[in-house]
């Protein structure tokens, strides 16, 4: 069930319904969320709905446990427990064929016969996003920062919400669950806020991202024709992936704040990023800081001093990539922003620049991220080593395509409302700038938002990129 989907709209409209007939009643209400969410998640592939009850029930049991046990050591095995239990499952649907077919191909280059079955196994929307969130669960209960859960309806409900469940963001314990403990009144300034972040979410999918997808198509589908084609189908990518997924954690937040919720931002404006540490405060920040707080920390962090820090920081960011999905141009693109990170830890330091050079330091500094940040989005689309190296090849290749003019003024014509947007979010240094806007005049804008939304509507539903991973 696609939030771009008349059957969303369907079933959302049903849920309101329900959900203010029972709002006042905290038992009932999480209960229609369950069985909701259950309901949206179920529509994809029922059979991957004991999967999904399993992984709530399972670290829910886990908090419990860890909150009894006093020794050290039985909570420190308990918790090395779940997390082989969580990633196991994460690894056997997601990974299992990739290491499998990878091995092999290794053994046979080395001459060795090698040979390993592969299984049909279909990758359950989301598996990444709830996993992560449930065993997120255990890590704090761990590690004291805060009580276990006794009701476990309200734990079902944090994890399965069906606004964040399958693509985002990865919700925080302790932001969102004591949401689910108490009564929530939506107020005018909830509802005002969630609908424009419906509306713009939706536009930046459906308008925007949907119709540079096939720009991209055309750069990454065969051999690259030349080094002009390669740049702005990179950029398209760029403006496609952004528009796609933070257009869904708009929908996520926007959905949820008309209940009267409050997620997490999950972007802040990524490409004024003027260092690649920024980028990642501001892109997918729910994953960012999860890998910050329960991998990179766990790791050692900075604690052991900086040659072991960026070596963390590597490992971190290399794990990232291959979250994202089992193929190694993730892995490479995760190495990619790994090396980049290290190497901006070394030769930047922490020092602050003078205010004289500040303005032209921050442009330098914007140019380099973005050239990283895009040649990763490269490697992020490419379908294979082969790609990335014939891509990267034609970088040097001066040809343009006759086609190159019409993608570029098509490029354009989507990238402007885009960008002036997030033009005036930044210089406003307010996400919601919109909201400022007199009625009238906001009542204008959503409207204009909401022809252009109509009127791409018609194309075939397009999946959202990220539910993939």
């Amino acid at each position: 069930m696609l939030f771009n989907s008349g059957i969303f709209l369907q079933f959302f409209a049903a849920f309101l319904l329900f959900y203010w007939l029972v709002r006042d009643s905290l038992k009932a209400r999480n209960l229609l969320i369950v069985a909701s969410s259950y309901l949206f998640y179920g529509w994809w592939n029922w059979k991957f709905l004991g999967l999904l009850f399993f992984s709530s029930a399972f670290d829910w049991s886990v908090g419990h446990a860890l909150a009894r046990l006093q020794a050290p050591r039985d909570r420190k095995a308990l918790l090395a427990g779940s997390i082989l239990v969580n990633l196991g499952i994460l690894g056997f649907f997601k990974y299992y064929n990739f290491f499998a077919t990878s091995l092999a191909e290794l053994f046979g280059r080395l001459g060795v016969p090698f040979h390993t079955g592969t299984l049909n196994v279909i990758l359950p929307v989301g598996i990444s996003f709830y996993t992560f969130q449930s065993m997120s669960y255990a890590f704090d209960v761990y590690r004291g920062h805060l009580q276990p859960t006794r009701n476990f309806v309200n734990f079902l409900a944090f994890v399965s919400f069906f606004p964040h469940l399958v693509a985002g963001p990865i919700q925080r314990v302790s932001q969102l669950l004591p949401q689910f403990e108490r009564t929530l009144v939506v107020t005018r300034t909830m509802l005002e806020e969630g609908i424009w972040l419906m509306i713009w979410g939706m536009f930046k999918k459906v308008v925007i991202g949907d119709s540079v997808a096939p720009l991209v198509e055309m750069v990454f589908h065969d051999e690259p024709p030349g080094a002009a084609a390669v740049v702005l189908g990179t950029v398209a990518f760029g403006l496609q992936i952004y528009c796609d997924f933070s257009g869904y954690s708009d929908l996520a937040r926007g959905l949820a704040r008309v209940l009267g919720f409050d997620i997490m931002w999950n972007f802040d404006l990524p490409y004024f990023a003027t260092s690649l540490r920024e980028f990642w405060r501001r892109w997918h920040i729910s994953l960012s800081t999860w890998l910050r707080d329960y991998l990179y920390i766990s790791l050692g962090g900075n604690r052991r001093g900086p040659a072991r820090a960026c070596v963390n920081v590597f490992l971190t960011m290399l794990l990232g990539g291959l979250w994202h999905g089992a193929a190694w141009n993730f892995v490479l693109w995760g190495a990619w922003h790994g090396a980049g990170l290290v190497a901006e830890r070394i030769f930047s330091g922490d020092q602050a620049a003078p205010k004289s050079a500040l303005p032209l330091r921050r442009i330098a500094g914007w140019l380099a991220t973005m050239l990283i940040v895009f040649y990763g989005w490269l490697l992020f689309r490419a379908r294979s080593w082969h790609q990335v190296a014939a891509l990267t090849t034609a970088l040097a290749n001066p040809s343009a395509p006759p086609w190159l003019g019409a993608f570029a003024f098509t490029l354009a014509v989507f990238a402007v409302p885009l960008v002036a947007m997030e033009v005036w979010q930044f210089r406003a240094k307010n996400r919601l700038a919109p909201l400022s806007l007199a009625g009238w005049a906001r009542a204008l804008l959503q409207g204009a938002l909401l022809v252009g939304i109509m009127i791409f509507w018609t194309r075939e539903k397009a999946t959202f990129i990220y539910f993939q991973f």
